[in-house]
């Protein structure tokens, strides 16, 4: 089979994998789709645009994940809801090396028990991922969301 077709394959098996994980809220497994020093950004399109620095949340590593899994687990108090992810194909920016650069768009609907669903996020996943012994891994995943106006209760990860 064609070498583009399987990455292409690869790509969104990592993504669905990866949704998966966070709408069953298996949120110790997070942190394991990045390699130790990864960075998860979730960042306003206008300031992604504007090549402006400032972002929600901008974790600069596994451990800062850890972290933040230990708060949405442990120790935030929120009304309880559901995520569900909805991903495009991942669309192939480029490889160099063990290096993989791609993109998928998103969109993250919200259900709180005994209400309707709602739109929690929508936007495009930017990634670098590397290949390692254990399949892909995140380099960095920024989450650019179209939205100017963010969920005051943005907990889970995107």
């Amino acid at each position: 089979m064609n070498e583009a077709l399987l990455l292409q394959l690869e790509l969104d098996q990592f993504n669905a994998a990866y949704a998966a994980a966070l709408d069953e809220r298996r949120f110790d497994a997070w942190p394991d789709f990045f390699l130790p020093e990864g960075r998860y950004t979730l960042q306003a399109r206008e300031n992604f645009d504007r090549k402006l620095p400032l972002a929600l949340i901008d974790l600069e590593s596994q451990g800062m994940m850890k972290d933040r899994v230990y708060g949405i687990t442990n120790t935030i108090y929120h009304a309880p809801y559901y995520t569900r992810h909805v991903l495009s194909p991942a669309q192939l920016l480029g490889q160099e090396g063990k290096r993989i650069r791609a993109q998928a768009h998103y969109a993250v609907f919200r259900t709180k028990p005994g209400d309707a669903s709602e739109v929690y996020n929508v936007g495009r996943y930017i990634d670098e991922l590397e290949r390692t012994p254990a399949g892909l891994k995140l380099a960095s995943r920024r989450c650019v969301y179209d939205s100017e106006m963010v969920l005051n209760s943005l907990i889970y990860p995107i």
